[in-house]
């Protein structure tokens, strides 16, 4: 195994399916010696390179936001969140703040999960909103903001969403009949591609849409 490289990663939205095995990527690489986890309770489990931060996002402590790299994969659905107003603060302005607050402390990389479709002037307030979180992190000017847009993501969920599981499973029956681009996409894949993407030393915006993704 490699020695380890004095870099820190920062990730948020470690307990959704991306961001559990993003997390665990993460911590099992030889890129960072410290892998900060914010979050609003306990992960349940522990690892050398893992620094669990307990984490009040409606009032961001600027001073704990310290890394390299930082990572989004936290998103909610409106069923979820209940309102308009609470989907946004969390697949917005979270995001947006941690990402401002990074970038102050000196983060170089930002990679965030976003969603097939995301678009400003989309007539669907989930789109939209995912469209003007993208436009606002690109006017940040990181330089490297990777950006990553799957389809409906497949794989082995904590909590139970009955109407996602309902369209995985159409997804799987019907999948060699879609179209690359609407596949669902698995994942440990979308989890792969943050990692490796980040490790090509590459700058600028860059875009992966669902079918690229299938590729990781």
């Amino acid at each position: 195994m490699s020695p380890l490289s004095h870099k820190t990663a920062l990730l948020i939205g470690a307990t959704g399916l991306i961001g559990d095995l993003l997390t665990h990527r993460l911590v099992n690489s030889s890129t960072y010696d410290k892998v900060k986890v914010l979050a609003r309770k306990p992960l349940g489990w522990q690892h050398p390179h893992l620094q669990e931060i307990l984490f009040d996002f409606d009032h961001p402590n600027g001073l704990l936001i310290q890394a390299d790299d930082i990572f989004c994969c936290l998103g909610t659905t409106m069923k979820k969140a209940g309102s308009r107003d609470a989907f946004r603060k969390v697949d917005y302005q979270y995001p947006i703040d941690i990402a401002r607050l990074g970038l102050m402390n000196g983060a170089q990389q930002f990679a965030i999960v976003t969603a097939m479709g995301a678009d400003t002037e989309s007539t669907f307030y989930y789109n939209r909103v995912k469209g003007e979180v993208e436009r606002d992190l690109a006017a940040l000017n990181y330089s490297t903001l990777l950006i990553f847009r799957p389809s409906l993501l497949l794989g082995n969920r904590a909590e139970n969403r009955l109407g996602e599981r309902l369209a995985e499973g159409a997804m799987r029956l019907f999948n060699p009949l879609i179209p690359a681009k609407y596949k669902g996409v698995e994942a440990a894949k979308v989890a792969n591609a943050m990692f490796q993407t980040t490790q090509q030393g590459l700058t600028g915006k860059h875009i992966f849409e669902s079918d690229a993704l299938q590729t990781f």
